[in-house]
């Protein structure tokens, strides 16, 4: 059975904690992986950009001169794409570029990313994330003790109180996540994962649902076929 060590504050070991074989079993599937994380950089494009076209270009009702007679070139409007202050052809316009995996997935990509950290040895447990004050330093010290100072880290806290989010928000290379919001890609963005003990027995009690559920259904089928 895996285990993981427990720090406290003070960045000292408190004991062996036991991990679920059922969500960390060590392996990594990549090519689920990147569809996660496919998706979820999709899902931050703006697809805002855009020009106008000829019909959107202010002015440009009038023909410039007659069709014929004049030896230029025919021309039916000064917004034309072949003029300048024309508008635009084909350019950008605005697009959604937002789609959704199965939850089902999303989930077993989550699974894929907590073994690929924890094969990396990058996932840090502590006992509690309790702050006195709102200050950043109180924060910055517990990761300077924890060696995380000098890395990206996600801190995952199943109480975010306000000291902890307000403390957190001043330091560039954290960044704070609920337990029910953490996906694949902050695991895989993050060099670190900074997490509390019973956050982490959470994340575990969810997975291991979802993972013996969805072996069940498998078993179910396969007897029906």
């Amino acid at each position: 059975m895996l285990t993981i060590t427990v720090y406290d504050k003070n960045g000292k070991k408190l004991e062996a904690l036991k991990l679920d074989e059922t969500v960390f079993d060590g392996k990594v599937n990549k090519p689920l992986l990147h569809q996660a994380i496919t998706m979820y950089l999709a899902n931050q494009r703006l697809g805002s950009a855009k020009v106008k076209d000829r019909a959107e270009v202010r002015g440009g009702g009038k023909k410039p001169w007659r069709q014929k007679g004049t030896g230029r070139a025919r021309a039916g409007s000064i917004r034309s794409p072949l003029w300048r202050g024309g508008g635009i052809t084909f350019g950008p316009q605005p697009k959604d570029w937002h789609y959704q995996l199965p939850k089902k997935i999303k989930k077993k990509a989550l699974v894929s990313s907590l073994n690929a950290k924890l094969n990396e040895k990058n996932i840090i447990v502590i006992d509690e994330l309790k702050l006195d004050s709102h200050k950043t330093k109180e924060l910055y010290g517990i990761l300077k003790k924890l060696k995380l100072t000098a890395s990206k880290t996600a801190i995952i806290s199943k109480s975010s109180t306000d000291n902890i989010r307000k403390a957190a928000g001043n330091i560039y290379r954290a960044e704070l996540i609920r337990p029910e919001d953490l996906n694949a890609y902050q695991v895989i963005v993050n060099e670190k994962i900074l997490i509390e003990r019973d956050a982490l027995k959470g994340i575990e009690k969810d997975l291991a649902h979802s993972v013996l559920l969805s072996k069940t259904k498998r078993k179910v089928t396969a007897k029906v076929a």
